[in-house]
């Protein structure tokens, strides 16, 4: 399997369990990793063959805007979702981070990873 990664995008959108911040846009940082057929795209140059980060950027700013997420657990899960039924990767590594949400702490979040149903 081949990799094709996407580290540190910034959007901005409504995530927490608290009133404060269901009513305010935070920025959130994601990475992914999405698991692709091995040397595929090394082989054919063709696009079809591999994953689009371009497109899943925009689809994934399209998808954060406007909507409110309780749980980091619950965006990362959507992502992840989002870039195996979309984009028909094999496998993804979803991170998602809070930016300064407590004194003293940079970053938090969670991590999850995600793969097809095999049938």
């Amino acid at each position: 399997m081949d990799i094709v990664f996407i580290n540190d995008y910034r959007v901005e959108t409504r995530v927490g369990i608290y009133p404060w911040e269901q009513g305010m846009e935070q920025t959130v940082q994601l990475d992914l990793e999405i698991g692709i057929p091995a040397g595929l795209a090394a082989r054919t140059g063709k696009i079809a063959d591999t994953v689009d980060y371009g497109a899943v950027v925009k689809r994934i700013g399209e998808t954060l805007e406007d909507r409110h997420y309780p749980l980091l657990e619950r965006l990362a899960e959507e992502v992840a979702q989002l870039v195996l039924a979309e984009f028909g990767a094999s496998w993804v590594k979803v991170s998602v981070a809070k930016l300064g949400a407590l004194r003293g702490v940079k970053r938090l979040g969670v991590t999850i990873e995600r793969s097809r149903e095999k049938t």
